[in-house]
C-alpha cells in the first residue's frame, strides 16, 4: 500500500472524531451561502489547459446548468484512476476543502481499465469498489453528499452502426457499489450510449474531439461536453440530488453546436500538466 493511500485511510478513520469537535453546519458552510459540487474523476470531466483545444471536459460546462447557489470545483485530472487519484493525495486534498452539506461526483473507469499499468489498474468487482468506496466514505464523514456517475461513453460503433458500450463490468460494479451503499447513482454509461446511438456514427463525429490532425473517440469538444454536463445535470435533478431551484436551462433548446455555448467555454493558460 502506498504512503498517500496509507494517509488517505488514516485520515478517512480519524474524521468521525475529528468531526464530534467540528463547528456547528451552519458555521461550516461558505460564507456566501453557497454549496460546491466537487469533481473527482478523469480526462473526460477535467478542466483543460489550451494546448488541448479543443477537447473539452464536461465539467466544464456543467456550470452552465447549475443555478449560482452551486459553485463547481472541478479536480478531475487526465489520465487518472480512482486508485491513482488517491494514491497522489488528490482525495486527500478534497477531503480537506470539502464541507458540510456539498456534493462530491465521483465518475472514474477509463484508466481502471488499463491492465497493463499496475498504477491506475483496479479490477471491477474488488480493488474498484473498493476505492469508490474511500470517496464515499470520506464525504460522508465531512457531512457531505457522494454521488457516484458511471463514465461516460466511448464512440464506438459496429457494422450496422450500433452503438457499443466499452467500459466492461465497471459501470455494473459501480451500479452495485451504489445500491449496496445507498448512493445516488447518475447512469452517465447508459445515457451517454443512447445519445451516440441516436445521433448516429457520422453525427457523433461532431461531439467528439475529431480535429484535421486526430480523430479521438473517447474525450468531447465543445458540443459533446455540453451535451454530456446536460445529462449529468438533468439526472442530479431526478436523482433529487439537487433541487429544481439549483439547476437550469434543461427545459430551454440549446444548441450544442452554436457558437455562442462555445464562447462561454473558458481553456486555461498553458500547457496540459502530467
Amino acid at each position: 500500500m502506498s504512503t498517500t493511500r496509507r494517509a488517505t485511510l488514516a485520515a478517512l478513520a480519524g474524521l468521525p472524531l475529528a468531526a464530534s469537535f467540528a463547528p456547528p453546519a451552519a458555521a461550516r458552510t461558505a460564507k456566501d451561502g453557497r454549496r460546491t459540487l466537487f469533481i473527482a474523476g478523469d480526462s473526460t470531466a477535467a478542466q483543460k489547459y489550451a494546448d488541448a483545444e479543443p477537447e473539452t471536459g464536461w465539467g466544464m460546462a456543467l456550470p452552465f446548468f447549475l443555478a449560482p447557489s452551486v459553485k463547481v470545483a472541478n479536480h478531475a485530472v487526465n489520465g487518472r484512476s480512482s486508485k491513482s487519484f488517491v494514491d497522489e493525495g488528490r482525495l486527500s486534498a478534497i477531503l480537506t476543502e470539502i464541507r458540510r452539506g456539498d456534493l462530491l461526483l465521483i465518475q472514474f473507469a477509463h484508466n481502471d481499465e488499463k491492465s497493463a499499468d499496475p498504477a491506475r489498474y483496479t479490477e471491477p468487482w474488488s480493488t474498484y469498489q473498493e476505492h469508490l468506496k474511500l470517496y464515499v466514505d470520506g464525504a460522508r464523514a465531512k457531512g457531505a453528499r457522494p454521488v457516484l456517475a458511471t463514465a461516460v461513453e466511448r464512440r464506438k460503433f459496429d457494422a450496422d452502426g450500433t452503438a457499443l458500450p466499452t467500459h466492461g463490468d465497471y459501470p455494473a460494479a459501480m451500479r452495485a457499489l451504489a445500491r449496496q451503499e445507498g448512493v445516488a447513482l447518475l447512469d452517465i454509461q447508459a445515457l451517454s450510449l443512447a445519445l451516440w446511438q441516436r445521433l448516429g456514427v457520422e453525427e457523433t463525429k461532431v461531439y467528439f474531439n475529431w480535429t484535421a490532425t486526430e480523430q479521438d473517440n473517447t474525450h468531447a469538444n465543445p458540443p459533446g461536453a455540453i451535451a454530456v454536463a446536460r445529462l449529468v445535470a438533468t439526472e442530479l435533478l431526478r436523482r433529487r440530488v439537487l433541487p429544481a431551484r439549483d439547476v437550469r436551462r434543461l427545459g430551454e433548446e440549446i444548441d450544442e453546436l452554436s457558437e455562442v455555448w462555445r464562447s462561454r467555454l473558458t481553456w486555461l493558460p498553458g500547457t496540459t500538466p502530467a
